[in-house]
């Protein structure tokens, strides 16, 4: 009788250990701040058009004070892409080393509660992302970036606590890094699908948790169609959507990678319309992503209130998105690294060359131009040095990495260091590889398929926009401008070669190659050597798989690259300038043209206007 009546008891007590207690406080308010896409934007000031910015980590940072003082229970998140895109970060990427990172200074002193990874910090290397993150006191969450066994590379998630509510983070990256990145970048990293991953870790963490809350940090963006996919694509480069339509149990997802903003709606990719987001039981799921560079934050308000009668919180998620203009930098954030914006002002403002003239890439987006060929003539010189280690180039692909930018920034042409993150925006590295002529046409088609419509057509467009399913141009609900079919680092173009670009003719018979430039017989059959970018060298864009159609496993080995630099292109761009002793004369090659003249003409007047419309 006794030992029945211990195990009654133990019974007892093994029930209330495990059934719902009823929480101290029946109602809790939680805010969550989101960065994304930050892109070395930390300081108020623009270091390569030397002037003051209004958005940047440092408004955030009154932002995030101001939170905080009316909601002790603020979550403060960060999405990923914070290692490039600004004199900043690559300056203590690559140049001062010998101490902590900005970023992690930066991270650290805001007290973030988590960290997610971006691609973008991922090219920054092994080197510069594993110092990083080390330095960083949040939890690096990434649940879908695995070793080779398949255990997590970083923490798959982390579980942050306010005011006795269980908040569990689920962290996932793009999987498209090993199309973007050479291997060096990811040694010891793979990178599974996003909705596979999210439908293994959600019941983990559900069971081993039991958190009141789950949130997605996701860097990814959300149109699961953008580059001419489907959702049934795997590995989709834009999965945060899907993740929550095919995986219950998300409470808020926060988006990145796109550069969208999003307010807590998700897109319809056939009405081109923001939508409410479902999950597998019809619960909806709000979707936030900051802007970026810092321009506006999405400040997500989560009301909790416990249900008596099913002992589980009820959650009411309110939010949008907050413009960061608003806020004045804050002062002890700026102070605290003032040391460090003084050394970049002094780094950034080193002279290294003089040019004739102002060159633009808005002319890149039309036909032939002086920027994109001043990239060409120093990729071809580079892979003529021995000392470089490529093989030495008969053609050069290169594409305008920014669709709006110029060099020099100076009245007088000459060029400092700034002026070269104007002219090469990525930290891409220089390859050289070999490909049959063929192989060169089929590139090409494939990016002039994207980059020029077929003429004439309605409203006599150049530039192929994307179009809904009544014809009409989709304009962007951030810029309210038109949204092209690929952007602009997509619109390679190539030197060593002379042809044409037929704007009358269908996809795919676009471009006559008449000879190479130097005279000799331009050979479908023969072999080149080719000097092109790490991205698209990697498979980036799709160029070399989707256009020259080469598979895509033959890419990723890197069999085809027989030459690569140690250093990044703008390193060697800039060491280039350097070594000139005269001022640098640049004009448009013209090697190539798009044809009819009159027609391409006709749709550069039409186009300019929309993708420029102050000018």
């Amino acid at each position: 009788m006794k030992r029945f009546l211990l195990v009654l008891c133990i019974a007892a007590l093994s029930l209330s250990v495990f059934a719902q207690t009823e929480p101290a406080n029946k109602n809790v308010a939680l805010t969550f701040i989101e960065t994304s896409d930050i892109h070395g934007a930390i300081y108020p000031y623009d270091f390569v058009n030397a002037k003051p910015t209004a958005t940047s980590l440092a408004q955030v940072a009154s932002l995030v004070a101001a939170t905080r003082e009316v909601n002790p229970n603020t979550i403060l998140l960060e999405n990923g892409d914070s290692l490039q895109g600004t004199p900043v970060v690559y300056y203590y990427n690559f140049e001062k080393t010998d101490g902590p990172h900005i970023w992690s200074q930066a991270v650290n002193y805001l007290g973030f509660d988590a960290v997610g990874v971006g691609n973008h910090d991922i090219e920054a290397g092994h080197t510069v992302y594993d110092k990083v993150f080390e330095e960083i006191q949040a939890p690096i969450v990434c649940a879908n970036a695995v070793k080779p066994d398949g255990t997590p590379y970083f923490t798959p998630y982390t579980v942050v606590e306010k005011d006795g509510v269980k908040i569990a983070i689920l962290g996932m990256i793009t999987p498209k890094i090993p199309d973007w990145l050479p291997p060096q970048f990811w040694t010891g990293m793979q990178f599974e699908d996003m909705v596979e991953s999210a439908k293994k870790w959600v019941p983990i963490i559900q069971e081993k948790e039991k958190p009141d809350v789950l949130i997605g940090l996701f860097h990814a963006g959300v149109d699961y169609t953008y580059g001419n996919v489907t959702r049934d694509t795997k590995f989709n480069e834009n999965a945060a959507q899907l993740v929550a339509e095919e995986v219950p149990g998300f409470d808020l997802i926060f988006a990145g990678h796109d550069h969208q903003g999003w307010d807590g709606l998700g897109w319809d990719p056939v009405s081109k319309q923001k939508v409410q987001v479902l999950d597998p039981n019809g619960k909806v799921v709000p979707i936030f992503g900051a802007l970026n560079a810092a321009r506006k934050i999405p400040v997500v308000n989560m009301i909790l209130k416990w249900n008596d009668a099913s002992k589980s919180w009820d959650k009411q998620v309110a939010g949008s998105l907050v413009d960061i203009t608003k806020y004045a930098p804050d002062a002890e954030f700026v102070a605290r690294f003032q040391d460090g914006s003084d050394a970049i002002k002094r780094w950034v403002d080193r002279p290294i060359g003089k040019m004739d003239s102002v060159i633009t890439t808005r002319d890149s987006m039309f036909g032939d131009s002086a920027f994109v060929d001043l990239i060409h003539r120093i990729q071809l010189d580079l892979s003529q040095d021995p000392a470089m280690g490529l093989k030495p180039a008969d053609i050069s692909f290169v594409a305008p990495l920014s669709s709006d930018a110029q060099i020099p920034t100076s009245a007088d042409g000459t060029l400092y260091v700034r002026d070269m993150f104007n002219l090469y925006v990525y930290e891409n590295f220089l390859y050289t590889m070999e490909l049959t002529g063929q192989q060169v046409k089929d590139f090409l088609e494939y990016s002039y398929q994207y980059w020029f419509d077929t003429m004439p057509n309605e409203g006599n467009h150049l530039i192929n926009f994307q179009r809904d399913k009544n014809g009409n141009l989709v304009f962007d609900n951030r810029t309210n401008m038109p949204m092209t079919a690929t952007r602009s680092y997509n619109y390679d173009s190539a030197a060593g070669i002379n042809y044409v670009v037929d704007v009358t003719k269908p996809a795919g018979q676009r471009v006559d190659i008449i000879c190479m430039s130097d005279g000799r017989a331009f050979n479908p059959k023969a072999k080149y050597t080719v000097a092109i970018n790490s991205y698209r060298g990697s498979g980036g864009g799709g160029h070399l798989t989707l256009g020259a159609h080469i598979d895509p496993n033959v890419v990723r080995t890197m069999s085809l690259v027989n030459g690569a630099t140690t250093k990044d292109l703008r390193y060697f761009l800039l060491k280039w300038f350097e070594s000139q002793t005269d001022v640098v004369t640049v004009s448009p090659l013209g090697n190539w043209e798009v044809v009819p003249a009159d027609l391409a003409a006709l749709g550069k007047a039409t186009d300019y206007p929309l993708l420029y419309p102050s000018k």
